[in-house]
C-alpha cells in the first residue's frame, strides 16, 4: 500500500461542496438580517458593546457591521460590501448589506433545485445589468437646485437620530456648505469639515464658514479674538535650533555662559519679530513652540497656536488662502492668509478656535450640538451621509425617487426583460428580481404595515401611475407619489448598492471549497 501524503497541515479544517456553500450563505445570510431593522425612516438602532465597556448606539449599517466582532470570512465580505458603499457614495451601506443577504437567500433555494453556481453567477450579473438600465430609466428630468438637494439630504437623515423636528434645518445647512466650497463642478469633500461638541440641542448646530479647531492660545496673555487678521500656517518648530550631528561645546567661564544664553535668546525673540515686522496676527503651528517664544508673541500681540494637526493645517491654508511654509526666511505677502476673525471661544471645560471668513475661503465647517456624547456621534454620522449624498447627487449621475419606488421599477424591468432570456439562467434574473422585492418589502415591515399587503399594493400603484414608494406617515406607512413627498435619492447609491452587492453575493456562490489552518 502507499502511504498517505498530507499536504494540508495538521489541525487544518476542510469544508467542501455543499457543506461549504450552506455554510457560507448562512453566515452571510447572518450579517444581512443584523441590519435589516435598521433600514428606512422608522428603522431602529442597535446597541453595540465592545470589550473595554464602550457603547455606539447607531442604526448606520457601516458603522454597525464594522463594530460587529464578525470572524466568518464569508461573513465578513458582507462587511466590505457596506464599507465600499460608504467610501464611494456615503450612503446605502444598509441596503447593500441586506440585498447581498437576500441574493444568498435565494442562491440557496437555486442551488437546492440543482442550479449550477455559474448559472447563478451569470444569471445575476445578467439581472445586475438590466437593473442598471432601470435605474437610468428612474433617473429624474430635473434641475438640482437647492431645494431638491435639500429633499435629498433630509431623506439621508431621516431617522438617523437628527429629529423630524431638525431634519429639514439641517438639510438646508448640508446644502448651504456643499455650495460654499462648490468650484465650478468640481466638489471636494476634503473641504467641508464636521465638528461635535456636547451641550447643547441638534437644533443649535450650525454652519461656520471657515474652520473650528480643538486648540487654545499656547499663551494666557495672547489675544482671545482678533479681526481681519493675517494669518501663516507653519511646519517648522519654533525653538532652538539644533546641530544635525553629535556635538559639544566647552564652557570655561561665565561670559561664554552668558554669551550662550544670550546667542539662544536672541534666536527665540528673531521668530516673534520676524512675525510681527512681517505683519502677522495668528500663527498656527504644525510642531512645537517653546515657551519663551509664546511669551515673546504674546508681548508682540500676536495669537499662536500649536501641535496643530495636519488635517486642520490644510483646512486652514484653504480657508485662509495661505501657504504651509517649513521656515521664516524670506517671507512674502503672498505667502500669508487672511480671514475675517480668529475666536476662541469657552464650552464648559474646554476651549475651541473658531476661524471665520477670509477672501479665498474653500473650508467650511458644520458645527453639531448634542446634549450626549452618543447623540453627537450619530448625529455626526448622519451628517456625513448627508453631505456625502449631495455631492453625489451632483457629481454622478443625478436623482432618483426614493421610498422603495426605485427598487420597485427594478424588479418590475428584470421581470420584463427575463422573459427573454432562454435557459435556467432566466431562473437566477427572476431571482434577483425577488431579492431586490426585499428592500421595499423590509421598509414596510419597518414602518409598521403588513409587508405582503404593502408589497402587493406597491406593485399595483407602480403598475398604474408609474412610481410609488412607501411613504412613512406618523407612527405608520402608505403608499404613495415619493417625489411629491420630497423622498429622494442619488442614483449613485442604487448603483453602487446593486454593484457591490452583486460582486459579494456571486463571488461567495462559487466557492465550494473553503481551506482554514488552525
Amino acid at each position: 500500500m502507499q502511504q498517505p501524503m498530507f499536504i494540508l497541515a495538521e489541525g487544518s479544517e476542510r469544508t467542501r461542496g455543499q457543506a461549504a456553500q450552506d455554510s457560507n450563505i448562512r453566515a452571510g445570510k447572518a450579517v444581512a438580517n443584523a441590519v435589516r431593522t435598521t433600514l428606512g425612516p422608522r428603522g431602529m438602532d442597535k446597541m453595540l458593546v465592545d470589550s473595554s465597556g464602550e457603547v455606539v448606539i447607531t442604526n448606520d449599517g457601516a458603522t454597525i457591521l464594522k463594530e460587529m466582532d464578525i470572524e466568518h470570512p464569508a461573513a465578513q465580505m458582507i462587511v466590505e460590501v457596506s464599507q465600499t458603499q460608504e467610501d464611494e457614495v456615503g450612503d446605502g451601506t444598509t441596503t447593500a448589506a441586506v440585498l447581498t443577504g437576500e441574493l444568498l437567500a435565494q442562491a440557496e433555494d437555486l442551488l437546492e433545485s440543482d442550479l449550477h453556481p455559474t448559472v447563478i453567477v451569470e444569471g445575476y450579473h445578467e439581472a445586475a445589468r438590466l437593473a442598471q438600465e432601470a435605474i437610468d430609466a428612474q433617473v429624474l428630468d430635473i434641475d438640482l437646485e437647492d431645494d431638491i438637494l435639500e429633499q435629498v439630504a433630509e431623506s439621508s437623515m431621516t431617522g438617523k437620530g437628527t429629529g423630524d423636528v431638525t431634519a429639514d434645518v439641517l438639510a438646508k445647512q448640508v446644502v448651504k456648505a456643499v455650495r460654499q466650497v462648490a468650484e465650478g463642478e468640481r466638489i471636494d469633500r476634503d473641504d467641508i469639515h464636521v465638528h461635535t461638541k456636547t451641550g447643547a440641542s441638534s437644533s443649535a448646530t450650525e454652519l461656520v464658514e471657515g474652520v473650528v479647531i480643538d486648540k487654545e492660545p499656547v499663551s494666557d496673555n495672547m489675544p482671545r479674538s482678533v479681526e481681519d487678521a493675517t494669518t501663516v500656517v507653519l511646519d517648522m518648530k519654533l525653538d532652538v535650533r539644533k546641530a544635525e550631528a553629535d556635538t559639544e561645546y566647552n564652557i570655561t567661564n561665565v561670559d561664554q555662559l552668558n554669551a550662550a544664553i544670550e546667542a539662544e535668546d536672541t534666536e527665540l525673540r528673531g521668530y516673534a519679530k520676524t512675525l510681527k515686522d512681517a505683519g502677522v496676527d495668528v500663527v498656527f503651528c504644525t510642531k512645537a513652540i517653546d515657551d519663551r517664544v509664546a511669551g515673546y508673541l504674546a508681548d508682540a500681540g500676536i495669537l499662536a497656536f500649536k501641535s496643530v494637526k495636519k488635517s486642520d493645517a490644510r483646512a486652514l491654508a484653504r480657508a485662509s488662502g495661505a501657504k504651509r511654509l517649513g521656515s521664516l526666511s524670506d517671507l512674502d505677502e503672498s505667502d500669508f492668509g487672511h480671514v475675517d476673525s480668529v475666536q476662541v471661544k469657552k464650552y464648559g471645560d474646554d476651549e475651541l478656535t473658531f476661524i471665520e471668513g477670509g477672501k479665498a475661503s474653500k473650508s467650511v465647517t458644520l458645527f453639531l450640538r448634542g446634549g450626549t456624547e452618543h447623540v453627537v456621534d450619530e448625529l455626526e454620522r448622519a451628517m456625513n451621509d448627508a453631505i456625502d449624498v449631495v455631492i453625489a447627487a451632483l457629481d454622478k449621475g443625478g436623482v432618483v425617487p426614493g421610498a422603495g419606488a426605485t427598487e420597485i421599477a427594478i424588479s418590475d424591468y428584470i421581470r420584463s426583460e427575463s422573459a427573454g432570456i432562454e435557459g435556467r439562467k432566466q431562473l437566477a434574473v427572476t431571482a434577483f428580481a425577488d431579492a431586490v422585492d426585499s428592500l421595499p418589502r423590509t421598509l414596510a415591515e419597518n414602518t409598521g404595515m403588513d409587508s405582503i399587503d404593502a408589497l402587493v399594493d406597491l406593485r399595483a400603484a407602480h403598475e398604474k401611475d408609474g412610481r410609488a414608494g412607501i411613504i412613512s406617515t406618523g407612527r405608520a406607512g402608505e403608499i404613495g407619489d415619493p417625489v411629491e413627498a420630497g423622498i429622494l435619492d442619488p442614483a449613485a447609491v442604487k448603483r453602487e448598492a446593486i454593484e457591490s452587492a452583486t460582486e459579494a453575493a456571486t463571488m461567495i456562490v462559487r466557492i465550494d471549497d473553503v481551506i482554514a489552518a488552525e
